[in-house]
């Protein structure tokens, strides 16, 4: 569980110094004042107390009790994405009718789904969400770790239908995997590098165009109850990819927290797939590609040859 009052969520420092430079807040007492004014005039919440807020880089999190039950409220200051933020927010409602367990957002007097507000350094993009109660996963647990597989399939299906947004990068995802091998990869881990070269001359054409996928699906936007997921959380990093990149990408990501960033192991990687191919099988074309994807986010994983988190080690494990 996240502290009380003030925190970072995934850096050191000091937290006030922080909401000071990149918000302007003088302290939480003024940040809880700002919640105040801006719930009552633009969403008609009132609020009760704001036990908990957490800055994590361009961005603020507060949980929130008002009158309209318990509330997460988040922020950017980062003006370039205000666009995309409104477009990822808008997905939200799609999900929720789709039975994703995604924190719905509320909207504003006007229907808005996300507002820009001023702040004391400058506009921010707030929205607001209904909160969703639970732990994070574990993933040493094994039935909560296939239920998230599930869910990603199910995630995958619901966004298929969704437009307005694009690539993270661009090029066709072929390219971008030679491109990174060609003048990307720093050579921590060249056995594992040379696999790669060799599965990507291999590959075949992936069918199927790319769709809207969730991005940073992982420990820490999920959350957990009683071994099964009811909170999908998070999807400001949704983008336009293959729904097998997006599961590759879990598969090396999902054990990694806001401060614990660790490789996930095989049998947890196995565990996801089985939960993802119970409700949405792999072909035998991606079930290549998803080899082939793992290693390479594994490898782009690797911060350098002896790291002690582990994930050169990783790099050299089977893949599933």
């Amino acid at each position: 569980m996240l502290p009380q009052g003030l925190s970072m969520l995934w850096e050191s420092g000091d937290a006030t110094v922080a909401l000071r430079a990149r918000f302007g807040f003088a302290d939480l007492a003024a940040v809880r004042t700002w919640l105040g004014v801006a719930l009552q005039d633009v969403w008609d919440v009132r609020l009760r107390a704001c036990p908990r807020v957490v800055l994590s880089g361009d961005g603020a999190v507060a949980w929130v009790a008002s009158d309209g039950g318990p509330l997460v409220v988040k922020w950017s200051c980062d003006a370039d994405r205000f666009a995309r933020l409104a477009a990822t927010t808008a997905l939200l409602p799609g999900l929720v009718a789709a039975g994703i367990p995604v924190a719905a957002p509320v909207a504003t007097r006007d229907g808005a789904l996300r507002a820009v507000l001023a702040a004391p350094r400058g506009p921010v993009s707030v929205g607001v969400f209904a909160e969703v109660a639970g732990d994070w996963l574990d993933v040493t647990d094994a039935a909560a770790v296939r239920d998230a597989g599930g869910w990603l399939a199910r995630t995958h299906a619901a966004l298929a239908p969704a437009d307005g947004l694009g690539p993270r990068a661009a090029g066709s995802l072929p390219d971008r995997v030679a491109a990174w091998l060609a003048d990307g990869d720093p050579g921590h881990v060249p056995t594992a590098s040379a696999r790669l070269a060799e599965l990507l001359a291999a590959a075949p054409d992936l069918p199927g165009a790319p769709q809207v996928v969730h991005g940073d699906f992982r420990a820490a936007n999920l959350l957990t109850r009683g071994g099964r997921v009811v909170g999908v959380l998070d999807l400001d990093d949704a983008h336009r990819a293959h729904p097998v990149e997006d599961l590759a990408q879990a598969s090396v990501y999902l054990a990694t927290r806001f401060r614990e960033w660790r490789p996930t192991p095989p049998a947890v990687r196995r565990d996801l797939l089985a939960g993802y191919s119970s409700v949405r099988p792999l072909t035998a074309t991606e079930h290549q590609w998803l080899d082939l994807l793992v290693r390479w986010f594994g490898l782009c994983a690797v911060p350098e040859p002896d790291d002690g988190g582990g994930w050169a080690a990783a790099a050299r494990e089977p893949v599933l």
